[in-house]
């Protein structure tokens, strides 16, 4: 037990590390070839943001751990604006542009509700699999799109130049350490939650999802730190995006996973809400005189506390299997 639990730090540790290395390698090697800051923000660092997270999943599915995809990809969003984003805007308010506002977002909610349609039958099926797969080339395009048109408020800081020598070595070294860590990650994991008793899913959603977060955390708090809080919220809808399209969609093209009604309705229940409450306060906030919206520390308290509620329900549930 304790060489698993060791293994699942290392893992974790080695994760945050090679993530923030692969993140920055990409964008750098992105600038050199002549992409927009903006679009490097809504697909590389969104992506790369991601990476742990679909890698552990591909990992996982091919063990034939699915239902640990499954808690990642549900448990990383939560995670994602209850604790990151929470986190984040207690630091310092967040600027949110238009593009945001009226179409990340919306698009956001939209895909919730087709995971909602998807997961009725209470199975992941490859055919659910293809419908989100289909989404995310849809979802490409309409960012392919808004890079000849963006937003001034929508601008966001122009990335570090960086030799392409150092570029390509960074992010070759970071992608092959994000590939180990996550693999050594899943392994401890399922092995711990093999040794309790606990079902998978539920170490998903717990371990791997905030350790898989980490990233986005990291890089939240030291945008928020340096004055530059509105780079976040971008990074996190992409992230959540990505894990919705990608992450949840991946175990479906290895095999069918059935999920109960208890813990769709907890675990995506949450998600829904989250992003709901998400969509509410940058709407409210909206002001047309200056073309942004705003999140406070109002917004952060209750992302905080459905967190924590949410672990709380989490917890009490599992003592009662």
């Amino acid at each position: 037990m304790l060489i698993n639990l060791l293994t699942i730090v290392i893992g974790l540790a080695v994760l945050v590390w090679s993530a923030d290395l692969f993140i920055d390698g990409a964008a750098a090697l992105a600038s050199r070839v002549g992409l927009s800051p903006l679009l490097i923000g809504m697909t590389i660092v969104s992506v790369g943001t991601s990476a742990p997270e679909i890698l552990v999943s591909i990992m996982s599915s091919a063990t034939g751990s699915g239902a640990l995809a499954i808690g990642n990809a549900f448990g990383s969003n939560i995670a994602n604006v209850g604790l990151v984003l929470g986190v984040t805007v207690l630091i310092a308010p967040i600027t949110v542009g238009r593009t945001t506002t009226f179409t990340d977002i919306p698009i956001l909610l939209v895909i919730v509700c087709l995971c909602w349609v998807l997961l009725l039958d209470n199975l992941l099926s490859a055919f659910d699999s293809a419908i989100l797969s289909c989404t995310l080339v849809l979802y490409l395009f309409r960012i392919a799109r808004h890079r000849a048109t963006p937003d001034i408020s929508d601008l966001t800081d122009p990335v570090e130049s960086m030799p392409l020598k150092k570029a390509s070595s960074i992010f070759i070294i970071g992608l092959g350490l994000l590939i180990l860590s996550s693999r050594v990650l899943v392994y401890g994991a399922v092995n711990v939650a093999t040794a309790l008793g606990v079902p998978e899913l539920i170490i998903g959603l717990t371990i791997v999802a905030l350790g898989t977060s980490l990233p986005e955390l990291a890089a939240s708090l030291v945008s928020a730190l340096k004055g530059h809080a509105d780079i976040a919220i971008g990074a996190i809808v992409g992230s959540n995006i990505f894990n919705l399209l990608i992450v949840l969609a991946i175990p479906g093209f290895f095999e069918q996973i059935a999920l109960s009604t208890t813990d769709l309705q907890r675990d995506l229940g949450t998600v829904t809400l989250s992003t709901a409450l998400l969509g509410f306060f940058i709407w409210t906030s909206w002001r047309r005189d200056t073309g942004t919206a705003s999140l406070g520390r109002t917004a952060g308290c209750t992302f905080l506390a459905i967190y924590v509620l949410y672990y709380v329900w989490l917890t009490l549930g599992t003592k009662a299997l």
